[in-house]
């Protein structure tokens, strides 16, 4: 039915029959079911029974869940932790320090160190990180092959065909003096390398920088290069499509011929991930023909989906040929629903002046080359804002720079301009009141929709869609979208009689489906054809018969997760509760991004504050590794 259900998930069970440590932690709402089963079948089969050594394992489960690769163990008992109420983390029988190392390390279940090669243990203990030697594996295979890439002999390059073009392409217009024209290094390093990492938030010209990269690799090539773009979503990859067709054709000639038009997919379908118990498709054996791979919005790529990509594409030869990989993305967003958070890694990870780099781009562009100084490693961050100016700008680099006065401040400030720039706190307790600036906004979008969706009218309902969006950070609960959304319906009128398929409804895609082209996170509405209700969906257009369809749920609300790679005219954020390890500088930051025009942030200046200086805490060790830059 329209009507959504709230089915919140609870662990009451998880205790019983759990030994009396991990009972604990699990009353105290840690540890769940499957974390407790999973470290007590491991400790079954492998004879292991000390109870410090379970909880390692039981708490490495839970840290994949949570999106860390591996477990801590310096660090765990000062992790914010999702606590059943009457609980605190000092309340907790945490295990002595030493002791519990010397466990682990004694353990039939866990091999030592990085190179060790003990048979199939479930558990790897490298530098006081405890990983499932699965998550191990990915992750050294990660940084195996982007130090291979990094160390690889350079790419065939006309610097002088280079240099013309970057002088034709960039003006240095709306630039200061004295700033480096970030987009046109970011251009010329990716085709004077086999890798670049492009980085920056909205507005920065992340696009536009692909075009006109896009055109300068075909100038150099003797044969058209055979390019994919792609990102993790149906939703992120239609506007990586759109936006980069817009770039291209503002391009002056003969650079605009030189690109063909491009369409973006998927990662999954790139990759040909057919469902997630199924191996990709392409993979060392059966690599991607490609020449480039440009994948947009890489913040949402866990840890296994980077290792798949990384295996699929051809590393650099001897001879020259190879896959040239470009990714984009946004470090300071939130990062994979899934474990891992490679791209933050890989743009944190400290990095040696490249000698070769710089080089070539004091050849090919000396200007720059001094505005922009050495070049470090193998990542460009874009840093000059194009798009937004005013405050909701503002309020986006105060939280990515960690000023929680500011944010405050921006946020409770008079609004300047209500119809372009607005961005304000709502401080009110969604538990017991609701807000009526949000119930106005939604009824006006809702009723726009469908009023859209009674005609026919698809483009106009589309449009509709995405003018407002209601996030939040939980799915259940007071502050979580089945909540949000059951109140959404009650105010647009929505009542059970009028069925699952009422014209005007909001759906999204949550699992892939090749047969049809749909896609994890792509979204659509009901609309009326003269036929009955058919679903229509952004990508292209086509009306679907709802009886075809599966996999759909409703979002008059969605989680700031799902909202990744989309943007709307206007967006409601909902902060969860201050004990909430969901609120952090990263779910803030990416919440207000979504915004074009205005943002509502329901909630308190002291959650503000406190989200803006936790950020995010996944435990992983590719960062500190890759600097090692070991072969």
């Amino acid at each position: 039915m329209g009507i959504l259900t709230d089915t919140p998930v609870t662990a009451a069970d998880a205790a019983v029959g759990a030994p009396p440590l991990l009972a604990e932690f699990a009353e105290a709402g840690v540890l769940e079911h499957a974390d407790i089963r999973v470290a007590m079948r491991f400790g079954q089969l492998l004879g292991e029974v000390a109870e410090p050594m379970l909880l390692a394992l039981a708490l490495t489960v839970r840290a994949l869940r949570q999106g860390s690769v591996c477990l801590d163990l310096l660090t765990v008992a000062a992790t914010p932790l999702d606590l059943r109420e009457g609980f605190t983390g000092t309340d907790l029988p945490w295990p002595e320090p030493t002791g519990w190392l010397a466990d682990i390390e004694a353990s039939p279940l866990t091999t030592l160190g990085p190179d060790a090669d003990e048979g199939p243990r479930p558990l790897r203990l490298v530098d006081g990180l405890l990983y499932l030697e699965r998550y191990w594996l990915q992750e050294e295979e990660i940084r195996r092959r982007l130090v291979a890439y990094r160390n690889a002999a350079p790419p065939a390059l006309d610097e002088e065909r280079l240099a013309e073009g970057a002088a034709a392409l960039f003006d240095r217009e709306g630039l200061k003096p004295d700033e480096a024209d970030r987009q046109q290094v970011a251009a010329i390093l990716s085709n004077a390398d086999w890798l670049t990492v492009i980085a920056g938030g909205p507005g920065t010209g992340k696009t536009s920088t692909v075009a006109k990269l896009l055109a300068l690799m075909f100038a150099q090539a003797e044969e058209p290069p055979r390019v994919a773009l792609a990102a993790p979503t149906g939703k992120a990859a239609a506007r990586l499509s759109e936006a980069v067709a817009a770039s291209v054709a503002k391009l002056p000639e003969p650079w605009r011929s030189l690109v063909p038009p491009l369409r973006a997919g998927t990662l999954h379908s790139l990759l040909q991930i057919w469902g997630s118990l199924k191996p990709a498709r392409r993979n060392e054996t059966n690599p991607l023909p490609h020449d480039v791979v440009i994948v947009d919005e890489t913040s949402m790529m866990s840890l296994s989906l980077t290792d798949t990509l990384l295996r699929a594409v051809r590393p650099p030869a001897a001879d020259g040929s190879g896959t040239r990989l470009v990714l984009i993305g946004d470090p300071n967003q939130l990062t994979s629903v899934e474990a891992g958070a490679v791209l933050a890694d890989i743009c944190a990870a400290e990095r040696a002046d490249s000698a070769r780099l710089t080089g070539v781009l004091e050849r090919v562009a000396p200007r720059e080359a001094a505005l922009f100084g050495p070049v470090s490693g193998q990542v460009v961050e874009l840093t000059h804002t194009w798009r937004f100016r005013g405050r909701l700008h503002q309020v986006a680099e105060a939280i990515r720079v960690s000023d929680a006065d500011r944010v405050v401040d921006l946020l409770t400030a008079p609004v300047l301009d209500p119809g372009t720039d607005n961005a304000r706190l709502i401080d009110l307790d969604v538990t017991t009141a609701t807000p009526a600036e949000v119930h106005d906004h939604v009824v006006a979008a809702g009723r726009a929709l469908r009023t859209a969706a009674e005609a026919g009218d698809a483009a106009g309902a589309l449009s509709a869609l995405e003018e407002y969006r209601l996030l939040c950070a939980h799915r259940h609960g007071p502050f979580g979208v089945s909540r949000w959304g059951r109140e959404i319906e009650g105010w647009l009128g929505i009542r059970p009689t009028d069925g699952e398929w009422y014209l005007g409804r909001p759906v999204m895609v949550t699992r892939n489906d090749r047969d049809f082209g749909l896609f994890n996170g792509d979204t659509g509405v009901v609309i009326d054809t003269g036929d009955g209700p058919r679903v229509v969906f952004e990508e292209d257009g086509t009306r679907w018969a709802p009886a075809l369809l599966d996999g759909l749920v409703t979002v008059h609300a969605m989680t700031i997760h799902k909202a990744q790679g989309s943007q709307f005219g206007r967006v409601a954020v909902v902060l969860p509760p201050a004990d909430s390890p969901l609120l952090t500088k990263e779910l803030l930051y990416t919440a207000v991004t979504r915004a074009k025009h205005g943002v509502d942030v329901i909630g308190t200046a002291d959650a503000v504050r406190l989200a803006v200086g936790r950020p995010a805490n996944r435990a992983s060790g590719l960062r500190p590794r890759l600097r090692e830059n070991r072969g």
